[in-house]
């Protein structure tokens, strides 16, 4: 399909961005960018959920100063994908598998674009749920980079066990797509201000995401569904039980990480053979929307990795 729109101001990438749209196998249309100017190769940015692809045009800057190309995509239900109906901000997907056409599709247009490789992915939150299973089914990258991957939903003390019953009786009943309790249309830069947010401990940051969102209102999504939940905690419990896949991996974490559950993250890492996770002092949830200092490190290191299997 043809080109697709970019808000390159909002997201200050590099200036040759390209947004395109392309359709999944099931006939879901989907957007997705491409940064193309990079003489070592092309990151695979996988965001997580609610994110959009302008959110990490300054993440493509930092590849692009590297060397590196940088491809993203909004996935099916996000962003200026195609999203649930009849409620455009429910966070809601049918089953975690579609988010592998979604990928499939993608890396299909790369193909016809001709853009070169090695691949390298780094992905963040969903997008490192999403990026695991996709290694795991022989994604063809070189390496790999996870930031606060989701490969478990952190839960208020004893509301794991009523959430996995309320979100599977919901699922049998067919009311998957209510909200997960707690949670709305609102999205979430927009309900809560900087001071106790869980998301980054940069005020300008979060300024910035903010800004995003106003200007296009179209960008933002709310709370998950009911059945997003199920989906989400079945995936995370599937992914746990198989073996890490044979290729280097760097994982980042935040001290303070309050959205997914850390307790999976080391024990994956900690069985990753080929594999190293860093904790960040006072980082949060977004690592490459923290403090600078954190986010360079997180730049650096990554490339780092990169170079060394390029």
């Amino acid at each position: 399909m043809g080109g697709a729109p970019l808000f390159n101001d909002l997201a200050e990438g590099p200036a040759e961005g390209r947004a395109y749209w392309v359709t999944s196998r099931d006939g879901v249309r989907l957007r997705m960018a491409v940064w193309p100017k990079g003489e070592k190769g092309t990151v695979l940015l996988f965001p997580g959920r609610t994110e959009y692809i302008e959110k990490y045009g300054r993440a493509a800057a930092e590849f692009s100063a590297r060397g590196y190309a940088t491809v993203a995509i909004d996935w099916r239900g996000q962003g200026l994908s195609d999203r649930s109906k009849p409620d455009h901000m429910l966070g809601h997907i049918e089953n975690f598998s579609l988010y592998q056409q979604d990928l499939s599709a993608v890396l299909a247009k790369l193909n016809e674009l001709g853009q070169p490789g090695p691949l390298f992915l780094v992905s963040h939150s969903m997008g490192g749920c999403i990026g695991l299973r996709a290694l795991m089914q022989g994604l063809a990258v070189k390496a790999a980079v996870f930031s606060a991957p989701m490969w478990g939903i952190r839960f208020a003390p004893g509301v794991a066990p009523i959430a996995k019953v309320l979100s599977r009786t919901a699922r049998v009943v067919g009311q998957g797509q209510r909200y997960a309790p707690g949670t709305n249309e609102a999205t979430y830069v927009n309900a809560f201000p900087f001071f106790g947010n869980v998301l980054t401990s940069d005020p300008k940051t979060y300024a910035w995401m903010q800004s995003q969102v106003a200007a296009q209102p179209g960008l933002a999504l709310g709370g998950p569904s009911l059945r997003w939940l199920d989906e989400a905690m079945h995936e995370c419990k599937a992914l746990a039980a198989l073996p890490a896949p044979d290729l280097p991996a760097l994982c980042f974490l935040g001290a303070e990480e309050k959205v997914v559950d850390p307790a999976p993250i080391y024990a994956r890492m900690a069985a990753w053979p080929n594999g190293k996770l860093e904790v960040l002092a006072n980082a949060e949830h977004e690592i490459m929307m923290e403090q600078p200092a954190a986010r360079q490190h997180f730049y650096e290191a990554a490339t780092q990795l990169f170079d060394s299997q390029g």
